[in-house]
């Protein structure tokens, strides 16, 4: 039984691992997706997502504590070129979002092995999912009071009545028999 043990070993040793998923990383953030394993996905999924946070609270924070951030993710990524776009493009482009970095998307089995493969990507760099959410405009919710308030405008109705209809219906009959 597993109980209790909640790092995914993948088969390799602590430093194998850890290499690995610092280049699996770099590579994330370099190219905004990659394919690989669901396992591998999950295992990065669980890496990166903490150092993309770690990004986004250098814009919000003082000078001393972003230096402090970049050393950090510097320590688990090992690659500047990364760290330059990690705190740059990416930052900016997931600056109000509250989590939930990465998307894994199941595409199905290697031929080979008959491994699950799966794509992981930037959730914010996807503008096929994007593309209706750039329209939106954000509103602000309200509760279901506010809506109960507001009064509900009847559409325009007939000022004719029945009997209006009916006379004008006879005259026009009479005007066709004469």
């Amino acid at each position: 039984m597993r109980h209790g043990k909640k790092v995914n070993h993948l088969g390799r040793k602590t430093a194998h691992r850890s290499a690995m998923l610092a280049n699996m990383a770099c590579s994330l953030i370099e190219h905004k997706r990659i394919n690989t394993t669901v396992a591998k996905a999950k295992a990065l999924k669980q890496f990166v997502e903490p150092l993309i946070t770690k990004s986004k609270a250098e814009n919000n924070q003082t000078l001393e504590k972003g230096t402090h951030n970049r050393r950090i993710v510097f320590k688990n990524l090992r690659d500047k070129n990364a760290i330059t776009e990690l705190f740059g493009n990416v930052a900016e482009k997931i600056g109000d979002r509250p989590g939930g970095y990465t998307r894994i998307i199941k595409l199905g089995n290697r031929l080979g092995d008959n491994a699950d493969m799966a794509m992981i990507e930037l959730v914010d760099f996807n503008e096929l999912y994007n593309a209706d959410k750039s329209k939106k405009q954000k509103t602000t919710r309200r509760g279901r009071r506010s809506k109960k308030s507001e009064t509900p405008v009847a559409p325009a109705a007939n000022t004719e009545s029945k009997a209006d209809t009916d006379s004008k219906a006879e005259s026009k009959g009479d005007d066709s028999k004469e």
